[in-house]
């Protein structure tokens, strides 16, 4: 009995203790407290008085608005347990307190540290992860306090504050009492202030923001981890009768011809108020109407069918304007405008379908972020985003790895642009085996909650096609339950999450950094779900390699649609070199001590942090383009044209045809029979009827020696939103007549001509010296290389610069990832060792030939430099490899040639304007010029760069032209740089620097690199993968010449 009583004792005082330990956990720390009187999540509308300020749709012009943006009293603490107390009393005095811009970020504003962090959490180096435990140690807390006149006219409305986002969380007081508190930093809360506020009176409002919370645990995004506040914040009145929300599905039927029209209504205290409902067209036009009158409870839905409207897609983003009125007998109410575009989209077989039509998804995957802002990101700057979205064939967009801006889904609505919405939620670095979020209970309300509220919010958008369950945190059933969560409220779209993979709750196989021969694999399979990769691409600085492979892929399997390019904005914030006072891009490890951090490794972007295009993003943009010359035959007369547009006509496109000799244009023409194409459609063109067809036929004929291109470049006829009339939005180029390499003997046979020229040469034990026709060379007899090169006695070589073989590039962002400045490494310095050097003369010149030891790779490497008669140097590089080495590698096959500075002008015939690779490549032959200061591009950290495929003459020259011309007699690249490889290299560690292009200086001189070949870029991802294997570079025999000329 006594053990009874004394086990009962024990059970009571346990459950005591643990109510008690339950009572005492701070919200911030309770998994299953995520939200505290805040308003339920709805569609994001703002409702007018009126509805001619509602056809207008700007909310600062509505009496019901009022701004709280601009500066408010701010104290920052970088302890949690250290902020003040009671500070949200209105008569707290905060004289002495800081002024701080709302929105804002803690740390953009010189509070806290910067981090960045890719897989973990910001407090890695603090304390280990265990949730949802954080401390209040380093948790940066930010306390707000601003006055504001509430509108006498808001007299009997609800009044609510409207906070855009706060990461990571939010607790709100009025006048000194607590409303409420919200987690999720990237979905608006709202309080419904009434109670604590008198209209035409002031009120005390007082924020506090933490930077970490138990929520934080899923918020573990790759991207800068600030603090503060972001987006709108503002309050607002609504009568007391109001429409709570609106649920607006627009679809098609018969075939996608007709629209439907489903809305929910959802109304409070408006029983016998009339609703009405008015669509209009673009025009203002009406095109349906209706009105009944408001029950006093649920949801009202109201069903209509739209006879044949205009449908939306990306191509075609024609929108409606869905009017919704509550009304009695003195008039309008409030008035709340919608944005509704009639589509579709299905999954059906193998395939998503919109509006019916399989459509290929040319996606990036774009971050909210701002150089300058942070998470503050400006309309302004959407716009800018989605404008270079439309400049380089982007048509669709994941919102990793959480939701945007409601005004971002607006504008994709107006300008079209697909969507994967997705929720804010990821744990990576909980990992994704018995420690994920994704089979924790304590975070299964957190998943499912999330997503729930990114759909309540954001549901009314054509532009969603997809919406995303979240990011890399596990495959387990809080997932499951999200995925039947999303399901159950909105079944007009598609669900997908990534860690699904093919067998899992994902109606997409939506793999992140898939293998092109992986992506072929699984397409050639019979899974129901269509392969569209999340993640592809991976585009950290110099990369973007076999990205054709990819879309040659897309284009071959239905099944295959598309994929969303990682990411679309390399994330560096601004700020200033330590080393030279220039701008650059900082990453993570350039703040703080100590900090936690994946360095660069957030800076993976088609464009640069200020929305200038990386060089990667023109090959993008070329295997995006959606118009197509699928063949050309100038002599047969024929070319096929493809319209690669699902829904929209070429109308607005003309074709210009380019003809070009040796890379200078000599014919340009339109050619109105390249456009006017259907959507899906191909055309055969009969171009031997066109007008000038014999014009091109004679100028193939007149140039037997010369290589004749044809650029053909599709530009708008008129001017679209975001694009100017005349851009160019496809570009090709057809060989019409081969290029004729020059040969070494017909060089040496040239200079045989004439009688009276002759090589003069000079042996000393130091050198040997061959000169001709006002060139001389001077040859090391210890080291094999050309010392000096002088050209009327002016130096040509910058001093203590030799002519050297070079096998090493400054490593790229990919290279690192895949250790290859270690794997490679004996390429660097392949301990060269002359065997020999002799010189003799030959029929029309002479010639130094040394003879290398490489005795780090066991190779032997043969340099020649013949002289001709006519002041010609043929430079020959003959490498015979270890047949034991085959399978190794290197990074560059050529040589190095030092300038003096004042020859600074590049002119070149090659690929160009854009630097290219063997692997990246779509730039059109032409010729070009360029300072060498230009040929730089300024990728955030330092790498190799510049480089240029195809090049037939490469001519470094002062400004007055003179200098020297390197002709290529085969496959040759080349690069001027003012910076030495190593001024670009970081060693064998590159994580043993903070090194930015802005860091650089300049040298005094130009840098030539003339190659065979380089290895590959690379483009599949940045941590392990190489280049695909035909874009490798072997370590087998090599031969390559080239013919240097003065100018």
């Amino acid at each position: 009995m006594k053990l009874k009583q004394l086990l009962f004792a024990s059970a009571i005082s346990v459950a005591i203790c643990t109510q008690t330990a339950m009572a005492q956990t701070p919200r911030w720390l309770d998994p299953q407290v995520n939200r505290v009187n805040t308003e339920k999540s709805r569609s994001s509308f703002f409702a007018y008085e009126s509805e001619s300020l509602a056809k207008k749709g700007v909310k600062e012009e509505s009496n019901r608005f009022l701004s709280m943006e601009g500066t408010w009293k701010f104290r920052f603490c970088k302890d949690h347990n250290l902020a003040p107390k009671n500070f949200f009393l209105p008569d707290y005095d905060d004289t002495l307190w800081d002024k701080f811009p709302v929105p804002g970020l803690f740390e953009m504003n010189g509070y806290g540290d910067k981090i960045y962090k890719n897989v973990g959490y910001a407090w890695a180096t603090q304390f280990a992860s265990n949730p949802p435990h954080v401390e209040e140690k380093n948790n940066y807390t930010g306390s707000y306090r601003r006055t504001f006149n509430i509108p006498a006219q808001w007299k009997g409305d609800r009044i609510y504050v409207h906070v855009g986002s706060a990461t990571s969380n939010l607790t709100l007081w009025v006048n000194g009492k607590e409303v409420g508190y919200s987690e999720d930093s990237k979905l608006a809360a709202e309080f419904d202030i009434t109670k604590y506020v008198v209209p035409g009176q002031k009120a005390t409002i007082a924020m506090q923001v933490m930077r970490w919370c138990d929520g934080s645990y899923g918020e573990d995004q790759d991207f800068w981890r600030f603090t503060g506040i972001a987006r709108e914040v503002y309050m607002y009145a609504r009568p007391a009768a109001h429409i709570q929300d609106l649920f607006v599905t627009a679809g098609l039927t018969n075939n996608y011809t007709d629209g439907t029209l489903n809305v929910k209504v959802d109304a409070v205290q408006a029983a016998g108020k009339t609703l009405t409902l008015t669509l209009t067209d673009a025009n203002g036009n009406n095109v349906w109407q209706t009105s009944e009158t408001l029950k006093g409870k649920g949801t009202q839905v109201i069903d209509t069918q739209v006879n044949a409207p205009k449908i939306w897609s990306a191509e075609t983003p024609h929108l409606y304007t869905l009017m919704t009125t509550i009304s009695d007998k003195n008039g309008i109410i409030e008035a709340i405008p919608q944005k509704v575009g009639f589509r579709s989209v299905e999954h059906k077989g193998n395939q998503i379908l919109v509006n019916g039509k399989a459509v290929l998804f040319k996606g990036a995957d774009r971050h909210e972020l701002d150089p300058d802002g942070g998470y503050v990101v400006s309309v302004e700057r959407m716009i800018e985003d989605i404008a270079m979205l439309k400049k380089f064939n982007f048509n669709a967009v994941r919102t990793c790895h959480y939701p945007d801006d409601p005004r971002w889904y607006d504008l994709c609505d107006q300008y079209g642009i697909y969507l994967v919405a997705e929720a804010n939620f990821e744990s990576h670095g909980m990992g994704y085996g018995e420690r994920s979020l994704s089979i924790n209970p304590i975070y299964k309300k957190t998943i499912v909650e999330r997503n729930q509220n990114n759909v309540l919010v954001q549901k009314n958008h054509p532009s969603i096609i997809f919406w995303s369950l979240g990011n890399e945190s596990g495959k387990g059933e809080n997932f499951d339950a999200a995925f039947d969560e999303v399901k159950a409220l909105d079944n007009s779209r598609v669900v997908q999450y990534e860690q699904m993979w093919q067998d899992g709750k994902t109606e997409v196989f939506c793999p992140m950094y898939y293998e092109p021969n992986k992506c072929e694999e699984y397409c050639q399979g019979n899974n129901p779900r269509p392969l569209i990769q999340c993640e592809y691409a991976h585009a950290m600085g110099n990369s973007g390699g076999n990205f054709k492979e990819y879309w040659e892929l897309i284009r071959k399997y239905p099944n295959y649609q598309g994929g969303f390019i990682w990411d679309f904005i390399d994330q560096g914030v601004r700020g200033v070199s330590k080393r030279t006072g220039k701008q650059i891009w900082m990453f993570g490890g350039d703040d703080g001590r100590y900090p936690a951090t994946d360095h660069n490794f957030n800076c993976n972007g088609v464009l640069q942090p200020d929305r200038t295009p990386n060089p990667h993003a023109y090959e993008f943009r070329h295997y995006q383009q959606n118009y197509w010359i699928k063949s050309l035959d100038m002599q047969t007369g024929m070319a096929e044209v493809y319209n690669e547009d699902f829904f929209r006509s070429m109308d607005n496109v003309e074709g210009l045809f380019t003809i070009l000799v040796d890379g200078k244009a000599v014919m340009t023409q339109n050619v109105p029979e390249l456009t006017g194409l259907k959507p899906q459609e191909t055309r055969r063109v009969d171009m031997s009827r066109l007008p000038f067809a014999q014009e091109v036929l004679d100028i193939i004929s007149e140039n037997p020696g010369s290589e004749v291109l044809a650029n053909i470049e599709f530009r708008l006829r008129s001017a679209e939103p975001l694009l100017p009339a005349g851009y160019v939005v496809a570009e090709q180029q057809f060989t019409l007549q081969g290029y004729s390499f020059p040969t070494a003997a017909q060089v040496i046979a040239e200079a045989q001509t004439n009688k009276e020229l002759s090589v003069k040469t000079d042996e000393q034990l130091a050198c040997y010296t061959m000169t001709a026709s006002g060139v001389t060379v001077t040859v090391n007899r210890r080291t094999g290389m050309i010392d000096y090169l002088d050209i009327n006695h002016q130096p040509l070589l910058e001093d203590g610069y030799s002519v050297t073989p070079n096998f090493w590039r400054a490593p790229t962002d990919n290279d690192y990832g895949a250790n290859l400045q270690r794997n490679f490494a004996a390429w660097k310095n392949p301990g060269i060792k002359c065997k020999q050097v002799r010189m003799a003369k030959v029929d029309g010149g002479a010639t130094v030939t040394s003879v290398l030891e490489l005795t780090a790779v066991k190779g032997e490497l043969t340099l020649t430099y013949t002289l001709t008669n006519d002041g010609k140097i043929i430079v020959g590089q003959k490498l015979k490899a270890d047949p034991e080495k085959k399978n190794d590698n290197m990074l560059r096959y050529g040589m190095q040639w030092v300038m003096p500075g004042k020859y600074n002008q590049v002119t070149y015939y090659g690929r160009g304007p854009v630097e290219t690779y063997i692997d990246r490549d779509a730039q059109p032959l032409g010729i070009y010029t360029q300072k060498v200061s230009e040929m730089y591009h300024p990728y955030v950290r330092p790498q190799e760069s510049g480089n240029h495929t195809d090049v037939r003459r490469w001519a470094v020259t002062d400004a007055a032209g003179h200098g020297l011309e390197f002709i290529a007699t085969g496959k040759m690249e080349c690069s001027t740089l003012p910076y030495l490889p190593e001024d670009l290299d970081d060693g064998i560690d590159k994580y043993l620097h903070q090194s930015h292009s802005g860091d650089l200086i300049e040298r005094p001189f130009s840098v030539l690199q003339i190659q065979q070949r380089q290895f590959g870029v690379g483009g599949i991802n940045s941590w392990g993968t190489w280049p695909l294997r035909q874009y490798h570079l072997n370590y087998l025999d090599y031969d390559f010449t080239y013919i240097v000329s003065p100018c």
